[in-house]
């Protein structure tokens, strides 16, 4: 198993030079992955072979910080609970990424700045991930701009590429250990767990089976995941199908508002579907003065409560 590091090239600006402060990899078949030394822990240990009763409880205690994560965005309740799994929906260009971007920074900025300050998993498989976009965001926002500052907020950000859901579930199974030894990486995104639909149809055939072998087995660790270590997972999809007579009716158990308002059918695999616990739409629409608005239908499918919020997109990002 062979796993190279990218490292960042030297920045001109204090915001590019930040970017070193991310730990970043990038993932060669056959992958694994070990964790870049970071000044708080090394991270490439091993397995734990055991373990106290303390470090259970300090990994609970360390994975109920996200509270107001981002109460807009959820309908009834102020924030996601562990072990719950949201969806982000919608076709591209639409603000799915740009919400990733803005929950990342509401997590990494330090308390004292108004943030969460917990550590953040990003699995990005769209290669969509801009890392200074970020940054400027983390600038707009911090009272306290300086480079120190952004490379603290970055030290709590982990990104992984992956090329294929072959790599993708490797790649879980490998970063178990990092949820074990860090207590305060609470969120785990995926951008996107739609990426390799149509390859994985391809080599799958005429197997339904086939097709979907990798997304199921990715889609149980996942719940695995979530669940043993308490996190809570955000993972964006594509609209790839159009919505069919009466499809929204047969997925959800009572009709809900959001049906009128969406085109949405679901396509992936049914171990998927039924972990999701809230599910998004992203939609975009022009406003009067010719500017793009954008608006999220957020439905708790559980409860069957639903809340609709506008929102635009400005240089420090997501504004309700």
């Amino acid at each position: 198993m062979r796993k190279e590091l990218l490292r960042p090239t030297r920045a001109r600006s204090g915001a590019q030079q930040a970017r070193g402060s991310a730990h970043v990899y990038w993932l060669s078949w056959p992958c694994s992955v070990r964790c870049a030394p970071s000044p708080r822990r090394a991270m490439g240990d091993p397995f734990r072979r055991a373990e106290s009763g303390t470090q259970p409880l300090a990994r609970l205690e360390g994975r109920s910080a996200l509270k107001n994560l981002e109460p807009y965005l959820f309908a009834e309740e102020g924030s996601p609970v562990h072990g719950d799994v949201i969806e982000f929906h919608g076709p591209e260009g639409t603000g799915k990424t740009e919400m990733l971007y803005h929950l990342v920074a509401r997590c990494i900025i330090p308390k004292s700045g108004g943030g969460l300050e917990v550590e953040v998993m990003f699995i990005d498989t769209d290669y969509h991930f801009d890392m200074l976009r970020l940054v400027t965001i983390l600038e707009n926002r911090l009272a306290e701009r300086t480079e120190e500052m952004i490379k603290q907020c970055l030290g709590r950000l982990f990104l992984v590429n992956c090329s294929s859901s072959t790599e993708l579930l490797l790649t879980l199974y490998s970063l178990e250990n990092m949820f074990c030894t860090h207590p305060s990486l609470c969120l785990l995104i995926l951008d996107s767990i739609s990426a390799f639909y149509w390859i994985d149809r391809s080599n799958g055939g005429e197997s339904l089976t086939l097709q979907e072998m990798n997304l199921k087995k990715c889609a149980n660790f996942l719940e695995k995941l979530v669940s043993k270590h308490h996190l809570a997972l955000f993972a964006t999809t594509q609209t790839l199908m159009q919505k069919s007579a009466n499809s929204a009716e047969s997925f959800f158990p009572l009709k809900l508002t959001h049906e009128t308002d969406t085109d949405y059918r679901p396509y992936l695999c049914k171990s998927w579907q039924q972990m999701v616990t809230h599910r998004v739409f992203f939609s975009k629409h022009c406003n009067s003065d010719n500017s793009k608005g954008f608006t999220v239908t957020s439905c708790h499918l559980k409860r069957n409560h639903v809340v609709k919020r506008s929102f635009s997109i400005a240089e420090c990002g997501v504004q309700f």
